[in-house]
């Protein structure tokens, strides 16, 4: 039974492993905030679809909570989705990708700095340990390689803990369900992405997209919103129903494996060290995690809580295991 329930997180960390490289052959087409707002335009619509039939109108109304969920919105959706996508401009697809995969460790020192919950000193070891992992990925295990760093680096590091104050802010909405917390902060920060596409575009900083160059990306639109906001989501919630938050968040550390075998199948040709880097993060994580379990196994079953994407999931557990 656990294995058949295994399945729906195996599926969600696959589905967003092969994203990001999708995403980054997008950009060849589509500056990175206008494919952004494209994105999020086509997967609000679905999310309120399925928000009415599922919820009906009043779940639309944010009531008093309405300044609270536009912040959680901008800074969440609109502040990672976005400098993920400049940073693939930047660094590639398995680098973006390890940085994810620390965003439950983020998330506990945002923790830490908003509530004054120390995490474990295990736990922050082995944090460090799995940035040491990911500079061994940019840097190719070369002091000259830090310059590939840079921007890239800095928009992920933004981007993570973007995410991470998002899902700690989620779990003060554990009246509402799922769904429409995604809904509400998703249609937030898909206003802010257009607010700011809309004036990039009108000062020069980007061009808008032809029609051309939209269809041209209609692939990797359509699975960056049907598998990457949808089924990968929908998938995902239902393994952490049915296994728990801590078992389900260790399936997230597939995700940077899938998109190195992704990249590789793709014919890249990872040099020996990055596959060590690659290694010794994603072992980091793992004892992360472990490390973790002690604690949320009181309530293995998460409360009503937001999760939308890899990173909002991901953090879900860690926020459940307070």
């Amino acid at each position: 039974m656990r294995s058949r329930a295994a399945a729906y997180p195996l599926i969600a960390v696959l589905g967003w492993g092969v994203m990001f490289p999708v995403l980054a052959s997008a950009l060849n087409r589509v500056d990175p905030l206008n494919l952004t707002t494209a994105r999020y335009l086509l997967a609000a619509v679905v999310l309120v679809a399925i928000l009415l039939l599922r919820e009906g109108v009043d779940a639309l109304r944010p009531g008093a909570r309405m300044v609270e969920v536009a912040v959680l919105g901008v800074v969440g959706f609109a502040g990672f989705n976005v400098l993920t996508n400049l940073a693939l401009e930047h660094a590639a697809p398995q680098q973006v990708s390890l940085f994810v995969a620390t965003t439950p460790v983020i998330t506990q020192l945002v923790r830490w700095a908003r509530d004054g919950v120390r995490p474990k000193p295990l736990l922050l070891g082995l944090s460090l340990v799995a940035l040491l992992g990911v500079g061994l990925v940019i840097t190719r295990g070369s002091l000259a390689g830090l310059g590939q760093f840079g921007v890239g680096g800095l928009m992920m590091i933004g981007a993570v803990l973007g995410w991470g104050i998002y899902t700690h802010g989620a779990s003060r909405f554990g009246g509402w369900s799922p769904l429409r917390f995604t809904t509400l902060t998703a249609l937030a920060g898909t206003a802010a992405m257009l607010a700011a596409s809309i004036g990039a575009d009108a000062v020069g900083w980007q061009h808008a997209p032809a029609a051309a160059d939209l269809v041209a990306v209609t692939p990797q639109l359509a699975y960056a919103v049907i598998v990457g906001a949808v089924i990968a989501v929908l998938a995902w919630n239902t393994g952490v129903q049915r296994l728990g938050a801590a078992n389900a968040a260790l399936f997230m550390n597939l995700v940077p494996v899938t998109t190195f075998a992704v990249q590789i199948a793709r014919g890249y040709r990872p040099e020996p060290v990055e596959l060590v880097g690659a290694a010794v993060t994603i072992a980091a994580l793992v004892a992360a995690n472990l490390a973790n379990r002690p604690r949320t196994r009181a309530s293995s079953l998460p409360g009503a809580s937001a999760v939308t994407d890899p990173i909002a999931v991901t953090d879900r557990a860690a926020v459940s295991a307070r």
